[in-house]
């Protein structure tokens, strides 16, 4: 049962991503362009975030406002490369607050926008993700 949940887990998130036509000049395994809106790449994101939050010495945390480009590469598992614009919230980091109940700041001397390039591995067969690239300025 649970590999058919993984393989289910992966046609979702993999359904939703064009695949080239036969006659490309794309390689195979190379990144491909995916919709911003995929739940797959939603999720990459929200990784990514976590990863920033916790490496950042801000002392609210910070939430993905935008989703401005996505890729993805089929290898071992989906890498997404990510361009993100991430904002910070109105939540302390010492509060632990779940992100979706964050709002952004809405005071103006304490509002931050952050552009940052995220490159997420999800391997769903073995409930793994790794961030290895976190850019943020």
């Amino acid at each position: 049962f649970r590999k058919l949940m993984c393989f289910t887990l992966m046609f979702c998130v993999v359904s939703d991503i064009h695949v080239p036509s036969p006659h490309s000049t794309m390689k195979p395994g190379s990144p491909i362009p995916t919709n911003t809106n995929n739940p797959g790449v939603r999720k990459a994101a929200r990784f990514g975030v976590y990863r920033y939050n916790n490496s950042s010495n801000d002392l609210f945390l910070f939430k993905d406002s935008q989703i401005n480009k996505a890729m993805v590469q089929i290898v071992r598992g989906l890498k997404y490369m990510l361009h993100v614009e991430i904002k910070r919230t109105v939540c302390k980091k010492r509060e632990h607050s779940s992100l979706d109940s964050c709002h952004f700041q809405s005071k103006k001397s304490l509002q931050q926008m952050l552009r940052c390039y995220f490159e997420v591995w999800i391997t769903p067969w073995l409930h793994k993700v790794h961030v290895p690239v976190v850019h943020c300025h």
